[in-house]
């Protein structure tokens, strides 16, 4: 099973690029979203405890693809107390319970205290379909698969900039879950300490079909050592990482998709694999009423 699909749904600049520039009554962007898209990354729970109410709401606003059978979640770990661990599960498993959650993604950066830190971690959660992701190129140590394959967790392919010891490439697979996470390339805004780029110009690049087309191998690889594998995009500004999504569906299972109208009209290239042609332009006739005339 592979399935494809963005990071996050709340950036106010996919306005008029993914979602319409005038959103009707009841709109959610993770309902529009997935009627594209099998899967979508939760980024809320990077930063808090994911609330049970909200899950909930989650769960009923995609309930009309039948097919949308997981989310894929991000979240921090600090060590959490008991306390803590409950809220973080509390969110977890109201997705768990709807059969939404395809796998819980935990970030790490290396320090001589994170690995047994990460083996705790992994310990406590292990009831959870567990993936790690790590950037930095001192995690690629066969010390670290075999910890990940210890506690069947998997271990998170991704594509960034290549700057000094920053991960490269890769196609691993530790446990029955496979995971690529595609961060764009922007070398001149990656680690910009510049008050004045603003935060989402590192993730402000489209991938073209040349930089793809190594990845749909190592998709690829990593789907025929798994049971289930999410491909998730993340150069999200301007609704780029949907973009690239279809684009790697289109190829991947060989298929025309659905496009949202607006996306097609700032990325003709969509045109291509979208399985409706484009929308007549709508034409208003000229009222006359209003002109001020001398």
């Amino acid at each position: 099973m592979l399935r494809i699909g963005p990071a996050g749904w709340s950036y106010p600049d996919w306005t008029g690029y993914v979602y319409p520039s005038r959103r009707p009554r009841g709109f959610h962007e993770a309902a529009f979203l997935s009627k594209f898209f099998d899967t979508i990354e939760i980024n809320t729970s990077f930063y808090q405890p994911l609330k049970q109410e909200t899950a909930k709401q989650w769960v009923d606003l995609v309930s009309g693809n039948r097919n949308f059978v997981t989310h894929d979640v991000a979240f921090t770990t600090g060590g959490s107390a008991a306390e803590d661990e409950r809220a973080v599960r509390a969110g977890f498993d109201v997705l768990r319970a709807a059969g939404k959650l395809g796998a819980v993604l935990l970030h790490f950066h290396r320090t001589k205290e994170n690995m047994a830190h990460l083996s705790a971690v992994l310990l406590r959660f292990r009831d959870y379909p567990l993936v790690v992701e790590v950037r930095h190129d001192t995690w690629n140590a066969p010390e670290t698969l075999a910890l990940l394959h210890e506690h069947s967790a998997g271990i998170c392919n991704i594509d960034q900039p290549i700057i000094g010891r920053s991960l490269a490439p890769s196609a691993q697979a530790t446990s029955p879950v496979g995971y690529v996470r595609l961060h764009g390339r922007r070398y001149d805004t990656w680690f910009t300490d510049d008050e004045n780029v603003p935060a989402h110009e590192r993730y402000n690049y489209l991938y073209s079909a040349e930089e793809l087309e190594p990845w749909i191998a190592r998709v690829r690889k990593v789907s025929e050592h798994t049971q289930r594998a999410f491909v998730i995009t993340n150069n999200h500004f301007q609704g780029k990482a949907v973009v690239n999504a279809l684009q790697l569906i289109s190829i991947l299972k060989r298929q025309k998709v659905k496009v949202p109208e607006p996306l097609r009209q700032h990325y003709p290239e969509l045109n291509e694999i979208a399985d409706q042609p484009p929308a007549e332009p709508t034409l208003f006739p000229l009222d006359r009423r209003n002109e001020v005339t001398k």
